[in-house]
């Protein structure tokens, strides 16, 4: 276990002080109920809303809140962190009970656990580092990302909400169709309307995602 953390150490290039809060941040609580990354993912989610934050108004004086609102979205959602936890290679480090070890070896709920490992590295950090330390990880991994973010990108779910507000000022309408597939890797359905148009589905490993597959089809067949 030392030798994985001191190549952890080295691959992210950080000296810890007390390696204990590393290797809690990529302990997973089937491994440890009592010292595992929860808590340092709560802290880390925070952190890393708060530097990206502080960063996009620096970037854009002035933008308006609502544009900032989805810029920080877009930067700071599961699917960001999971990119810059496995670009830092933590999917080789997770600790997790056996009963977890065939799902991580099959890929099924390593993704979720990359990127809450991700936010509790940047918990470890702060704790460990400080709050300047931390602010420096965070705009060194995010870099690509920020200097993406002049593009802002308007989720399938955001656009159709406006769209619908703006000519029929009320909601899309939508309607949950089934479920199905194991517990660990769900498959929903659900379908969205608009005042004058027909059910729309999307399938998708979540309701959110669902959701968004079902308005980026109705979106499609309105040329939008």
């Amino acid at each position: 276990m030392d030798t994985k953390i001191q190549k952890l150490q080295k691959i992210i290039n950080i000296k810890f002080k007390d390696l204990n809060l590393l290797k809690k941040s990529i302990t997973h609580k089937s491994f440890d109920p009592e010292n595992n990354f929860e808590k340092l993912e709560f802290l880390g989610d925070r952190i890393l809303g708060l530097v990206i934050s502080i960063k996009l108004i620096s970037l854009y004086p002035d933008e308006k809140e609502g544009i900032l609102d989805k810029k920080l979205a877009s930067l700071v959602n599961r699917n960001k962190c999971l990119e810059v936890g496995t670009a830092l290679g933590l999917n080789q480090f997770i600790i997790v009970g056996k009963q977890f070890d065939k799902r991580i070896k099959k890929n099924v709920i390593v993704n979720k656990i990359v990127s809450d490992c991700t936010e509790a590295l940047i918990g470890a950090i702060y704790y460990d580092k400080g709050f300047q330390f931390t602010e420096k990880f965070i705009l060194k991994n995010w870099k690509k990302y920020l200097d993406l973010s002049e593009q802002t990108f308007i989720d399938s779910k955001t656009k159709l909400q406006e769209y619908s507000l703006k000519y029929f000022k009320k909601l899309p309408n939508y309607k949950f169709i089934s479920s199905s597939g194991p517990r660990h890797n769900p498959k929903f359905k659900i379908a969205v309307k608009l005042e004058n148009t027909i059910f729309y589905d999307g399938v998708g490993d979540s309701k959110k995602k669902a959701e968004q597959n079902a308005a980026k089809n109705l979106l499609s067949s309105l040329d939008l």
